[in-house]
């Protein structure tokens, strides 16, 4: 296994390299990184409808697009980001309790009392400090979290927007009173810094052929063009968030999920989906299916329970789907 620590905080360097570490590295890969204040925000989501567009602007506020589906997170020096780039030949599961017990590993040692619970979150004491996603390419799985310590949670509050969708409450609670810093739950002083080095000499002994690797100048040349022709473009980051004619949003157990259509005579001409849901297979295909058909409730349901729906959206339904159609 090869093990990183990021040189730098610019969030396209440290996105691209999660990228050219899965797609062109035969070895396992553990990968840490910090970034600059910026909203990363899933590969289905629609950006423009998880930020709060003026905040993200008046504050220079980075928004990057990830590979791997699930919400939109907030970053900043405070939040540690890590990376698990895994052979996995077998297991093509939305199971995220393999690779976020080595964190929880580390936080039970210094006593804290943290867990996974729901879907794809680490805990303390009911508040979120850690979401997690995953990717799959070829027979290699990506699994990233971040880990906010000492993060400024109203920062993180102001920046993403609230979606009263997922959120049914008659009160709706605002973000930051809902996720926690780790630093706050620790019993005596500990440094960021001290955090990473603790999880690096965990999977070090976790894994025995470990080895810390530094990225040579033609990784770094790589990458760089990976930031240049993909995450540091609008077209990969924004250009994934048109207007359509016909929109809806509904909540299912594997996630949020908004559906823009253009409808032409009865016909699906165009289709996009969003949302923080996760999926094996690119939801593109599934957008690619329903265009050209007829926009009917019966003949898209029978169509749909033949692609085997959830590879596109984990834990979805295809009555599920097919509500957010109409």
């Amino acid at each position: 296994m090869l093990i990183l620590r990021s040189r730098t905080t610019n969030p396209a360097f440290n996105l691209a390299t999660e990228e050219f570490l899965l797609k062109n590295k035969s070895e396992d890969c553990f990968y840490l990184y910090i970034n600059n204040p910026s909203i990363i925000v899933g590969r289905n989501q629609n950006a423009l409808a998880e930020i709060n567009v003026h905040y993200v602007k008046e504050n220079n506020i980075d928004v990057i697009r990830r590979q791997s589906g699930g919400g939109a997170v907030f970053h900043d020096p405070g939040n540690l980001n890590f990376t698990f780039i895994m052979t996995e030949l077998e297991d093509k599961s939305v199971d995220f309790r393999k690779y976020t017990q080595p964190i929880l590993d580390v936080l039970k040692s210094l006593g804290v009392d943290a867990k996974f619970e729901g879907r794809n979150d680490m805990t303390i004491k009911g508040k979120k400090f850690s979401g997690n996603a995953k990717y799959f390419y070829k027979d290699k799985i990506l699994q990233h979290g971040t880990l906010l310590f000492s993060s400024t949670l109203p920062n993180l509050s102001q920046a993403l927007k609230l979606n009263p969708l997922k959120y049914r409450d008659k009160a709706v609670k605002s973000i930051s009173s809902r996720v926690t810093n780790i630093s706050e739950h620790l019993s005596y002083e500990v440094t960021l810094q001290e955090l990473e080095e603790r999880i690096i000499n965990h999977v070090r002994n976790m894994y025995n052929d470990s080895e810390i690797y530094e990225l040579t100048d033609s990784d770094i040349d790589a990458i760089n063009k990976l930031v240049e022709e993909k995450y540091g473009t609008w077209d990969w980051n924004f250009g994934h968030s048109p207007q359509y004619n016909f929109q809806k949003g509904i909540k299912t157990n594997g996630g949020h999920i908004e559906i823009n259509l253009e409808v032409i005579k009865g016909e699906i001409k165009n289709a996009k989906i969003f949302g923080d849901f996760f999926n094996i297979r690119e939801v593109s295909e599934l957008e690619n299916l329903l265009i050209g058909t007829t926009h009917e409730q019966e003949h898209i349901k029978k169509l749909l329970e033949t692609v085997g729906i959830e590879n596109y959206l984990s834990n979805v339904t295809v009555d599920e789907f097919v509500e957010g159609l109409f």
